[in-house]
């Protein structure tokens, strides 16, 4: 009975090293690698325009949409 115990504490032991040596030398290849060039800052985009049409009732002419701008 102890002997199993103690071969379930020596597994968990191991994974669990394991798991982390793992990680840290993912860690450590990637701190080699050469860091990406800055890039360029990209314009900003202009704002969206909506475009909003009413319509109360059936007509035979329609006015120009109004121009809503959010900020």
């Amino acid at each position: 009975m102890f002997i199993g115990i103690l071969y379930l504490l020596l597994t968990f032991l191991f994974c669990f090293i394991l798991v982390h040596v793992v990680k840290l030398a993912f860690i450590g290849a990637s701190s080699l690698k050469k860091p990406p060039e800055p890039q360029e800052k990209p314009t900003p985009k202009p704002e969206p325009v909506y475009y909003i049409v009413e319509k109360k009732r059936t007509k035979k002419s329609y006015s120009n949409p109004k121009e809503i701008e959010f900020k």
